[in-house]
Order: C-alpha cells, then sequence, then structure tokens
C-alpha cells in the first residue's frame, strides 16, 4: 500500500516531487528548532553528515503528508527500519499546521501501517526532552516514555542538557 488515509490527511510514498516542499521545511528556524537549532544553511549542511533527517523525495520510508481536501501540502511523517522487527517514527510539519492534531493523525496512521502492514513489533521514537509539542504526539499515538539519554552533540542547542527522550509502542497480539 502506497497510500493511507485519515479523516483530514493523505499519506503517500514520498517521491522527487515532494524536493521543494521537504527544503521549505528546513528553511524555517522554527520548525528546525530541536534539530539544529534553526535553519539549515543549504549551502554548507551537507544532509549525509547531519544527526537529523532532510529527506529529499527518494527515500522509501518516508510518506509525505497532504490535506485531503486540497492536496496542500502539511509535512512528511516516516517509519525508518532500525531491524526487521524495530522502526522509528518521524515527523516534521509546516508551523501553520501545528496545533490542529496533524501530527498525530499522521503519526497514528503510519504507526497502525507499521504494525499491520510492515510487520513490526515495536516503534519508537525520540526527541530533546524540552521538545514537548513532539513528546505530546508520541503520547497521544499511545507511546510510553522509556528512558531519557545525554549525548555530546557537537552544536549544543539549548534544553540539550535537559537530554533525549525515547518512547516506544510494542504491537499487540
Amino acid at each position: 500500500m502506497n497510500t493511507l488515509q485519515t479523516m483530514n490527511l493523505t499519506l503517500r510514498l514520498c517521491d522527487l516531487g515532494d524536493r521543494a516542499d521537504f527544503i521549505g521545511l528546513e528553511h524555517d528556524p522554527e520548525v528546525m528548532h530541536f534539530l539544529n537549532g534553526g535553519a539549515v544553511d543549504h549551502e554548507t549542511t551537507d544532509p549525509e553528515r547531519v544527526t537529523f533527517l532532510m529527506p529529499r523525495g527518494a527515500e522509501p520510508y518516508v510518506w509525505t503528508g497532504r490535506r485531503t481536501a486540497t492536496s496542500a501540502f502539511v509535512g512528511w511523517f516516516c517509519l525508518f527500519p532500525e531491524t526487521s522487527t524495530i522502526a522509528e517514527i518521524g515527523y516534521r510539519l509546516r508551523r501553520e499546521e501545528w496545533g490542529k492534531g496533524l501530527a498525530s493523525e499522521g503519526t497514528s496512521a503510519l504507526v497502525n501501517w507499521g504494525f499491520t502492514s510492515g510487520g513490526y513489533e515495536k516503534i519508537v521514537g525520540c526527541t530533546m526532552a524540552v521538545n514537548r509539542g513532539s513528546r505530546r504526539v508520541m503520547e497521544k499515538v499511545g507511546m510510553r516514555y522509556v528512558r531519557t539519554e545525554f549525548r555530546d552533540f557537537p552544536d549544543r542547542i539549548p534544553g540539550a542538557e535537559e537530554g533525549e527522550v525515547w518512547y516506544e509502542l510494542l504491537r499487540s497480539k
């Protein structure tokens, strides 16, 4: 299945036509705040050398989210395979779409797909401890906090000293 439908969103596997929308997200300093502290400088940033995902439309695990009614770009969601039974959920939405429940709606759809069609037994996710919005999304889809890790990142983002929190959800038998 290459398309998932929710009440407000259509998620489909990304393609090269999504590239400009993906890059547009990276230009918004608020969208990127908890990933690198601000907008991505595309002249000096190599997508292969960063600690966060910078999709370009060819990734087999990234799904583009668009409003079903208008086809307007909302953001992207990913379910990155860590192993054959564990995947990591991720998402990035346009700032204009924050606070409308769309992150939870899209994440829930992709988590359900991961358990029913993707063959995963566990889905994990992480974010900075201070990223309350992203933590709330994971909690709303049923993920549970499991640990906080403290890593030494080369570029310190304000709040990094509080660590990175990990959540997980196990497939129901």
